[in-house]
């Protein structure tokens, strides 16, 4: 078996394998690289050591059986008997569910979430998006302090759990999307600055040094990256990887790595027969970030669409600290316009930001499914103080009004589990740092974080407990009760309409069209034969919908959350408090 290294700078190095150290011998075909021969078999332990320093586990292991300080393990990922045939599933069309495998049980780990799988399927999403999987100090965590980009998080299962999860979720006809996060390591377990420069002090991010994208030395860190976000798709037969804030990746290139991703996802897509769909975070409301390559874009296929959250967000709850400030004014009209556009800021002004901001959208060109839409996320829920979720304030109604949105609007929906019940279980930010010191900075930053904005530091909950995590746990018991029943009902209803309604799919954002009074506080959406209306006020709402296109009528009901008779011959539509519905044109 090859063993290789890349240590630009050092003058020696050691594998040390099975207990004895090897001599490595420099690459003559690539500069920088170290080298040897040895016989291994899955599971035998290893490790590098330069110019007679510590041992130190592999930048590019497989698997770290003891953590992210100890000592890396082969894996032989041929030696998986994969039990599903499965030809992939395509964004267009897709629901996706964002899922985190330490919270979905009480267990934590992949063969307990691959159990609940088939309550995903019966719900009728598509792709289920996992949150960071690579190892992490200690057990619990969010996993965007991951090290080790080609291994699986051990306490969750390591290489053998994800890949049964993926086998699981595909025998049920589910996809399975990763989060990667390529725009900063953990600090703790991150022993990357000492084989070669992985990071630069050309550009400073929110995490410190930036990731070398563009200094010297950052060929060999792009095909690090690049590497390990292929052997993701490859190795473990994922459907797509989710890239944390591509915002964040500092990169003056002429060709960004993000193109070159792209280009490698898709060579790799057209080799395997099946969709392998980039979905990009991003805060610039720049549409050339999943405008094709060949038009000029960076070539990734979706991006969240924040704007949209912000808008539904401050629509349902009022809010407008911080970033909700920008959409407070006239939410609803925030609403109609991210819905019909994509952005709210398209080049507007934005109070936080103190500038204007983001790029207009070419709605004739732009295919609605590459923006994905969602009214939670574990951002949205995880960085409030208290990590509490819409349902934790919102009534059943005003919840399946942002059902009614999300699952019929033109992006991509996505749900955050639990959501499709109204779980009213917190899901906070927790942590497992083994570092006492770090430990201590970050529990001492998050109050002094949140104490600015006037919370009192013993109501934040403590990171480091374990109790955090605990009650961030989804109760699955409260699928079983009401009102949880019936809004799970609601979202499989809105769910199975999207699959059957060829509308509700349509990629032609240009064709959407939307009405709403913001001091009434409805809105009315039309997408092809069909209208969706909100009213999210306390009392009645009489909405002016028209008469309908064909002669047969002004509509009929497809969907209602409480019992609404459909538009008179004067086309008002007259729906009850904190309801919506979905009417078809006769």
């Amino acid at each position: 078996m090859l063993f290789e290294v890349w240590a630009p700078d050092a003058g020696s190095a050691a594998l040390r394998l099975a207990g004895e150290l090897r001599p490595m011998e420099p690459d003559p075909e690539r500069p920088g690289w170290w080298t040897a021969e040895a016989e291994a078999g899955d599971g035998d332990r290893y490790g590098f050591a330069l110019d007679g320093g510590p041992v130190r586990p592999d930048p590019r292991s497989r698997r770290q059986p003891d953590g992210p300080d100890g000592e890396s393990a082969v894996v032989d990922h041929d030696a998986y008997a994969w039990r599903s045939e499965w030809a992939g599933r395509e964004l267009p069309g897709a629901v996706l569910y964002e899922l985190h495998i330490g919270t979905f049980t009480d267990e934590g780990t992949f063969d307990a979430a691959a159990a609940r799988l088939g309550h995903l399927a019966e719900l009728g999403v598509t792709h289920v998006s996992l949150m960071p999987v690579c190892p992490f100090p200690g057990v619990h965590g969010w996993g965007y302090e991951g090290v080790s980009l080609w291994a699986v998080h051990e306490p969750y299962g390591g290489p053998e759990g994800l890949k049964r999860f993926v086998d699981t979720a595909h025998g049920l006809g589910l996809a399975v999307v990763l989060d990667v996060v390529h725009n900063h390591l953990g600090p703790s377990g991150n022993y990357l600055p000492a084989f070669g420069p992985y990071f630069t002090e050309t550009h400073h991010t929110p995490w410190g040094a930036a990731v070398n994208l563009d200094a010297p030395g950052s060929d060999e860190v792009r095909a690090y990256l690049l590497g390990s976000a292929l052997a993701w798709l490859r190795d473990y037969r994922l459907d797509g990887l989710r890239l944390d804030a591509v915002h964040a990746l500092a990169d003056t290139r002429a060709l960004t790595y993000l193109e070159e991703l792209s280009a490698a996802a898709d060579a790799l897509s057209a080799e395997l027969g099946r969709p392998l769909p980039l979905i990009a975070e991003s805060d610039l409301c720049d549409p050339r970030t999943t405008t094709p390559r060949g038009e000029g874009g960076l070539g990734l296929h979706a991006q969240w669409n924040d704007d949209f959250h912000h808008c539904l967000h401050t629509a349902l709850t009022g809010e407008s600290q911080g970033y909700y400030a920008d959409f407070a004014a006239a939410p609803l009209a925030g609403l109609a316009k991210t819905m019909t556009s994509a952005f709210f800021h398209n080049g507007t002004y934005s109070s936080f930001r103190g500038r204007t901001h983001g790029r207009p959208v070419d709605v004739a060109r732009s295919a609605a499914h590459r923006f994905v839409g969602y009214a939670q996320t574990h951002d949205q829920i995880g960085n409030r103080a208290l990590g509490d979720r819409l349902a934790a304030s919102l009534s059943p109604g005003l919840l399946a009004c942002a059902a009614a949105l999300v699952l019929t609007g033109p992006f991509t929906p996505m749900l955050f589990m639990g959501e499709e019940w109204g779980a009213r279980t917190p899901w906070q930010f927790f942590t497992d740092h083994t570092d006492p010191e770090l430990a201590e900075a970050v529990r001492t930053g998050r109050r002094r974080e949140f104490g600015a904005h006037g919370w009192a530091e013993e109501d934040i909950p403590d990171p480091q407990d374990p109790a955090t995590r605990a009650r961030s746990c989804l109760d699955w018991d409260e699928l079983h009760r009401e009102p949880h029943a019936r809004l799970y009902a609601w979202y499989r209803e809105l769910i199975a309409l999207r699959r059957t309604l060829p509308d509700l799919r349509d990629p032609d954002l240009a064709s959407v069209k939307a009405a709403y009074d913001d001091g009434a506080r409805w809105l009315a959406v039309r997408r092809g034969d069909l209208r969706i209306a909100v009213n999210l006020d306390a009392k009645p709402a009489a909405i002016p919908l028209g008469n309908g296109r064909h002669r047969g009528g002004p509509g009929r009901v497809l969907a209602a959350w409480l019992p609404v008779d459909p538009p008179g011959p004067d086309g008002m539509l007259h729906l009850p408090p904190e309801s919506c519905v979905v009417l078809a044109d006769d």
